[in-house]
């Protein structure tokens, strides 16, 4: 019998409920895949708190695992081979039935751990920094959460580029972290207000964009980081939605607040492939070292969760079924 963590109903990390789950077998172009590793990401947080589209629901966005049967006409993967994807939801599972054409092949120096932490954050860092910004050698960066997965896999990423990275954090052991994964500077924004530290470090100067995956508490004063023509690319809500502002703040430097989901930047085959293995080749070439720092059952995925929720966590945390 399969098992998942499932909600019946929206709330907080107890409603999320170890029970049996029926998976059908796999149809035309699907596959039956066994978890062997599962990405916690804050977008399966703001799923459980009301964003699921439907009741009951099986949160996740990114896993990796083993291909167990595969239904007519499936030709991109076959029986055994290891895979992983990302976006789509109903990971928290033990098995489950997908779409081959969501699935890439993991390349041999990946192992699945890794492929679970990497699919959503990595190929999220990939169009941030490679597409909606494309960070350029010599530029001075903002990142906001730099201790967390994104920022850490951001952080590396852009420095191998070229780029000197700033980020912010909620704590010094936090700040240690990130200086060790490519952050030339760091800001305590729990001591410092991180606008004038910005514009310290940048000669006040500004940055060309600000990575904010935070939302409410930090999007407004981030428009304020910003050089001549600079952007905010918005990507999460971490604190909570974003509040009303005035758009004519914008104007006087020709500024820009951009949106950016992963799902719009891999709408095609084509574009997953692209994007994934920009990205391996970013772990694979020693760009970016994928830190797992936190690994939990996959029954125990409330408390991940929890743990999350309460920023008691570092890089990303993996589920293990």
């Amino acid at each position: 019998m399969t098992h998942a963590l499932r909600i019946h109903r929206y709330g907080g990390p107890e409603e999320l409920l170890w029970e049996p789950v029926s998976v059908a077998p796999p149809g035309p172009g699907e596959v039956l895949l066994r978890h062997t590793a599962i990405g916690v990401n804050f977008v399966d947080v703001v799923y459980r708190r009301g964003a699921a589209p439907s009741l009951p629901h099986i949160p996740g966005r990114e896993g990796a695992g083993l291909v167990e049967a595969v239904g007519p006409g499936v030709t991109e993967v076959a029986v055994g081979d290891r895979v992983a994807y990302a976006p789509v939801s109903g990971a928290y599972s033990e098995r489950r039935t997908i779409a081959a054409e969501r699935l890439v092949k993991l390349p041999d120096g990946i192992d699945d751990k890794t492929a679970a932490a990497t699919m959503l954050q990595g190929m999220t860092v990939q169009y941030l920094i490679r597409q909606l910004h494309r960070v350029q050698p010599g530029e001075t960066i903002l990142c906001h959460a730099a201790a967390g997965g994104i920022g850490l896999f951001l952080g590396q990423w852009a420095s191998a580029l070229g780029a000197t990275v700033i980020g912010t954090v909620s704590t010094e052991a936090k700040a240690e972290l990130a200086r060790a994964h490519g952050y030339s500077h760091t800001i305590l924004y729990t001591r410092d207000d991180f606008v004038a530290r910005v514009r310290e470090i940048t000669d006040g100067r500004g940055v060309p964009v600000v990575y904010d995956g935070v939302g409410r508490d930090t999007l407004v004063k981030s428009i304020d980081c910003l050089a001549p023509r600079g952007q905010v690319v918005s990507f999460g809500r971490a604190s909570g939605p974003v509040p009303p502002f005035d758009l004519q703040v914008l104007n006087p430097k020709s500024l820009a607040v951009r949106g950016g989901t992963l799902q719009t930047f891999v709408t095609t085959r084509a574009d997953l492939l692209a994007v994934a293995a920009d990205t391996f080749d970013a772990v694979l070439s020693g760009k970016v070292q994928v830190q797992v720092n936190h690994t939990y059952p996959l029954r125990e995925g409330a408390q991940a969760n929890r743990d999350l929720e309460d920023r008691k966590t570092t890089g990303s945390i993996v589920l293990l079924p």
